[in-house]
C-alpha cells in the first residue's frame, strides 16, 4: 500500500501511529496514513511560532511573500491531475470534477499572491494638531486550519492563500477520512520554497485538533466542517482566546418560480444537489418549486436523476461516485426512513445498492404533505432531495427561511423586480440568481446562523488574518506640559 508523511517544519516524518485509508469505491484498504498526536501538534504549533518570529519569514517583503505564492499556484496547476487522483481515490470524489476543481485552486493561490503587496494600513486625520497617527494591518501570528475531506484542496487554498499573504504561519490539519491529497500538497508547497514552519500539514482524529484549537500560541482558528465540531472547537478556543472563523454546513432552499426557464433550472438543481454526489456545503438540498409547475419540474428532475451516470469515481463519464465513508451512508439510510415514516415520499432513489463501496443513488422526497420530516431540516450530505411546493411569494421566502442554517440559496425566476426581493429577504451569505454552485476567488464565501460566521475569498478574508495597530506620532518639540492629562 501507498504510504503518506507529515510535514512539519520542513521536514517528512512519520506519524506517531498509522491508520489504513480506504477506498471508498471498493471499501478497502489502499494506503497508509500518519496519524498526529499532541505531542506532534505541538511541535508543529511551536514550529510555525519560531517560524513567525524569526528565520527568513518575518523579514519577507509582501511581495516576495507573493512570489512563494504564485510560485505554489504554478506547481499546483502543474500537479493537478496527480492529486485530482489521489483526491478520487482517498475520498470517491468523481475525477471529473475533482480534475476540474483543483485547476482552479491555482487560483486562488494566484488571487492571494497579488493580493499580498495591498494590504494596506490607512493615515488617520485625528483632531490634534501636533500628531501623526496612522494604522498598521500586521499578521495575527500561528494560525489553525482545519479542513474536511471534501472538496480539500480548495478549502484549504481559501484558509492558506489569505493567511500566507497577510504574513501568518499556518498549521493545517486535514481530515482522517481521505487526507492523502493535502498530504501530498505539502509536497509542492516544499518545493515551492516557503521557510520551514511557514506550513505544516498532518492529519489526526479528534485529540489532535483538540490539541490544535486549544494551544496556547494560535492566535486564529479558520474550521469547515459541521457545527458540533464547531461548537468544540468554539469551546477549546477559550484556553487561548484565539479567533474563529467557521465555515460550516447547509440546508439551502433552491427556490422555482412559475415563470422559471425550468430546463435550466432543473439543469442547475441535479448540479446543486448531485454533483460531488451531494457531499457540497452549498448543497441545494431543499427544492422548493412553485404549485403550478411543481409536477412538470418534478417529472424534469426524475428523469434526470435516473439518467445520472452511476459509477466509479476514476472514471470520466461517471457523474456520481460513492459517498466517502459508510458512515455517511448509513446516516442518509436512516434519515430518509425516519422522513417516510413521517409522511415523505420517494419519487425515486432511495435505496443503497447491494456490492462493493459506498454507493447511494440520486434520490428525491416529496415532502410537500411531511413538514416534520427529518430530510427538510438535517444535511443529509449525500445525493438526497428534499421537496416542498408554495403558493406565493411570500410563502417561498418563509419556507426559504425556516432553517437553522443560512449558507447559500438559489433563485430562479424571469421576473427582476421578484429576483430582487427575494435576494433582500433571503437569509444566506451567497444568493445564486438564475445560477447555481458558481464560485471565484474574488468573492467572499460565507454564512450565517448554523452555517457559521467569517468569510472566505476576497480581499475580506486576508484582513481577517490582520491585526490593527495604531501608532501615533508626535510631532512637536516642545515638552508635554502635563503628564497627568491625557491629550
Amino acid at each position: 500500500m501507498d504510504r503518506f508523511q507529515h510535514y512539519i517544519d520542513g521536514r517528512f516524518e512519520d506519524g506517531a501511529a498509522t491508520f489504513e485509508s480506504l477506498d471508498p469505491a471498493r471499501g478497502t484498504a489502499w494506503a497508509v496514513m500518519p496519524l498526529a498526536d499532541a505531542a506532534e501538534v505541538d511541535r508543529a504549533v511551536q514550529a510555525a511560532e519560531r517560524a513567525f518570529v524569526q528565520g527568513p519569514w518575518p523579514g519577507l517583503t509582501a511581495t516576495a511573500r507573493g512570489k512563494l505564492l504564485y510560485r505554489l499556484a504554478d506547481l499546483v496547476q502543474a500537479a493537478a491531475p496527480r492529486l485530482a487522483a489521489l483526491e478520487t481515490r482517498d475520498t470517491g470524489k468523481i475525477l471529473r470534477e475533482t480534475s476540474a476543481q483543483i485547476a482552479y485552486v491555482a487560483e486562488y493561490y494566484r488571487y492571494y499572491a497579488g493580493l499580498a503587496d495591498k494590504i494596506e494600513g490607512a493615515h488617520l486625520p485625528v483632531d490634534k494638531p501636533d500628531m501623526e497617527v496612522w494604522l498598521r494591518r500586521e499578521p495575527v501570528g500561528v494560525v489553525a486550519a482545519i479542513v474536511p475531506w471534501n472538496s480539500q484542496l480548495f478549502l484549504s487554498a481559501v484558509k492558506l492563500g489569505p493567511a500566507l499573504a497577510a504574513g501568518c504561519t499556518v498549521v493545517l490539519k486535514a481530515s482522517e477520512d481521505g487526507p492523502a491529497p493535502l498530504l501530498e500538497f505539502a509536497r509542492l508547497v516544499h518545493e515551492a520554497g516557503f521557510p520551514p514552519g511557514v506550513v505544516n500539514i498532518l492529519t489526526g482524529g479528534p485529540d489532535a485538533g483538540r490539541a490544535l484549537t486549544s494551544h496556547p500560541l494560535v492566535a486564529h482558528i479558520a474550521f469547515t466542517g459541521g457545527p458540533e465540531t464547531a461548537r468544540h472547537i468554539v469551546r477549546a478556543s477559550a484556553d487561548n482566546l484565539a479567533r474563529v472563523s467557521l465555515e460550516l454546513g447547509g440546508k439551502s432552499p433552491f427556490i422555482v418560480f412559475d415563470d422559471a426557464d425550468l430546463d435550466s433550472a432543473a439543469n442547475a438543481q441535479v448540479a446543486g444537489i448531485f454533483a460531488a454526489t451531494g457531499q457540497s456545503c452549498v448543497a441545494g438540498s431543499r427544492l422548493l418549486v412553485q404549485d403550478s409547475v411543481k409536477e412538470a419540474f418534478l417529472a424534469r428532475l426524475k428523469a434526470k436523476a435516473e439518467a445520472v451516470a452511476i459509477g466509479a469515481p476514476d472514471r470520466m463519464e461517471t457523474e456520481v461516485g460513492p459517498l466517502c465513508t459508510a458512515r455517511q451512508r448509513d446516516r442518509i439510510v436512516d434519515l430518509i426512513a425516519r422522513s417516510v415514516a413521517a409522511g415523505a415520499r420517494v419519487i425515486t432513489g432511495g435505496r443503497a445498492p447491494a456490492g462493493a463501496g459506498f454507493y447511494f443513488p440520486p434520490t428525491i422526497l416529496d415532502c410537500s404533505d411531511a413538514p416534520e420530516a427529518p430530510a427538510l431540516n438535517e444535511e443529509f450530505f449525500g445525493p438526497v432531495l428534499s421537496v416542498r411546493s408554495f403558493a406565493t411569494e411570500a410563502e417561498a421566502l418563509a419556507l426559504a427561511n425556516d432553517t437553522a442554517f443560512g449558507l447559500a440559496s438559489g433563485v430562479f425566476t424571469q421576473n427582476l423586480t421578484r429576483a430582487h426581493r427575494m435576494i433582500r429577504g433571503i437569509r444566506a451569505g451567497i444568493v445564486w440568481v438564475n445560477t447555481y454552485r458558481a464560485v471565484s476567488p474574488i468573492v467572499p464565501f460565507g454564512g450565517h446562523g448554523l452555517s457559521g460566521h467569517g468569510r472566505e475569498g476576497g480581499l475580506a478574508a486576508a484582513l481577517d488574518y490582520t491585526a490593527v495597530k495604531a501608532v501615533w506620532l508626535r510631532t512637536s518639540d516642545d515638552p508635554i506640559p502635563d503628564p497627568f492629562v491625557m491629550r
